[in-house]
């Protein structure tokens, strides 16, 4: 089974500030479709079995989705997309916004951003988040690393900040997304301490160098059976993501350095994500 642990749905415009959407242009230096219809979102998981799907809540940085956009979308097609909520804990609604995002709208899982909405990671009312999600079995999509907008506060970005979350938490199931870039050497020693802690390798096949030295050292800690399939749609592709990873293992055969398994992008592929993270499978809900 292939399962896409890493996909965003919003409405632009409405869900995402023009400014924000200026600076995704220029981070990716190409234009971006972002105005996502349900459509669109069905045709880039074509290819998976099982998609997450969420959107984004951080008003420091122009992120205003709202949870009801993605719960309407799983129930499109609720055997296959799993929909995560969005919850910044520096909106006074935001405890509140996790019970009706479960009970009411049957999200399954939560998505934070430190560094976008520019929290500490430690905040109390961030540690609130974290011990209802613990309650209720919720893992929690962190985008805990860099990114392009300029108000983001780097600060809060370094994987090594969720380690006393990981500590004061233990049952809550987290991944790093994109593997914390360029933190990955902290993200990866991080996951191989904390038994419930995961990465995405989402968003990072179109820095060849800079993947190849994240999965070998992955491989060289012993941790590559925790790196989940991600592919940060729209921001790239389920056949791009995957050309990146069998593109990486022969890079490193050709350019005769210390080699990926054969197999890594297959073992990654097919990961058992919804097992690890605690999720039942809503096919056979």
């Amino acid at each position: 089974m292939i399962i896409d642990c890493h996909t965003h749905l919003w409405r632009y415009p409405g869900e995402l500030t023009e400014e924000l959407a200026r600076e995704t242009f220029i981070m990716r230096k190409q234009e971006i479709d972002l105005n996502l219809t349900n459509e669109m979102h069905d045709a880039a998981v074509a290819k998976v079995d099982r998609a997450i799907v969420f959107g984004l809540r951080a008003p420091l940085t122009g992120f205003f989705t709202v949870n009801d956009t993605v719960a309407d979308y799983v129930r499109t097609n609720p055997k296959k997309i799993i929909g995560f909520a969005a919850i910044c804990p520096t909106e006074e609604d935001a405890l509140t916004e996790v019970d009706r995002a479960v009970q009411e709208l049957g999200l399954r899982g939560l998505k934070m951003s430190p560094i976008y909405g520019g929290w500490d990671p430690l905040h109390p009312r961030a540690l609130q988040i974290y011990a209802r999600a613990e309650e209720l079995g919720l893992p929690i999509m962190f985008h805990q690393g860099t990114t392009f907008p300029r108000k983001a506060p780097l600060k809060y970005a370094n994987p090594i900040l969720l380690e006393e979350v990981a500590l004061r938490f233990p049952n809550l199931r987290m991944i790093i997304a994109h593997i914390g870039h360029p933190w990955e050497a902290e993200a990866i020693v991080l996951i191989r301490k904390q038994p419930n802690v995961f990465a995405d390798i989402s968003g990072l096949f179109y820095r060849p160098w800079q993947f190849y030295n994240s999965l070998r050292l992955a491989v060289e800690y012993g941790v590559a059976d925790k790196l989940l399939f991600g592919t940060d749609y729209p921001i790239a592709t389920f056949d791009e993501t995957v050309e990146g990873l069998h593109n990486v293992v022969q890079l490193s055969k050709e350019m005769r350095l210390p080699p990926l398994p054969d197999d890594l992008p297959d073992q990654i592929l097919h990961r058992d994500t919804l097992n690890l993270l605690g999720l039942d499978d809503p096919a056979e809900a």
